[in-house]
């Protein structure tokens, strides 16, 4: 039996090979047009952006000119003064629900025998409403403090304290006393009805 190869060449599995090529060109194909695809949306993307940051960089522009001529087309001194006659009609809106009627009828039911009120100042601040200075003269620093104290109770008067205490010629005690103070809002008046009132606060006042 002969044995011998006697091909002129080794013989070769090519049809697997040229499978295996064509898998892998394919593979490539593929990843190829993937990239691609990639780039070109980011592209665009990017391309967008940049048109829409430019369109609202314009657009910022375009505000602050506007905000610039607006300023520059108002007067301050006109914005002072309506700033100025707003306080002045808040200052009245607020004196209208103060009464000196009602602030009096609450020192007469608080004020002790032994004190007498020199003088009252009534003092409106925008953060703290209204307050009440009140100079008295007492027969001493006990009837000083019932006063305050009596202030206080009646639910009105808060932070009663005193800020300057002194003995006067005749041997007694003067106080200038501050407390916080708030009025009872007053009542709208009824049609065809007039405050009787009236003309006694106005010769308090």
């Amino acid at each position: 039996m002969i044995r011998t190869n006697l091909s002129t060449r080794p013989f070769y599995n090519e049809r697997a090979v040229q499978t295996w090529l064509l898998i892998v060109a394919l593979l490539v194909a593929v990843v190829t047009a993937f990239n691609v695809t990639r780039v070109l949306q980011y592209s665009r993307s990017g391309t967008q952006l940049a048109g829409e940051a430019s369109r609202d960089e314009t657009r910022a522009g375009e505000l602050r000119q506007q905000a610039a001529r607006l300023r520059a087309s108002v007067d301050p001194r006109q914005i002072e003064r309506a700033s100025n006659e707003a306080r002045q009609a808040n200052d009245l809106i607020d004196r209208r629900t103060f009464s000196w009627t009602e602030l009096f009828n609450r020192f007469e039911t608080t004020l002790p025998d032994e004190v007498r009120i020199v003088s009252v100042t009534p003092k409106l601040e925008s953060d703290r409403g209204f307050t009440i200075m009140v100079r008295v003269v007492a027969r001493g620093v006990d009837d000083v403090n019932a006063f305050m104290e009596n202030l206080e109770k009646t639910g009105a008067f808060s932070n009663a304290r005193s800020l300057e205490e002194h003995v006067n010629e005749q041997g007694q005690l003067e106080a200038q006393l501050e407390a916080g103070y708030v009025p009872t809002p007053a009542k709208p008046a009824t049609p065809g009805t007039t405050k009787p009132a009236a003309g006694g606060e106005k010769g308090q006042q």
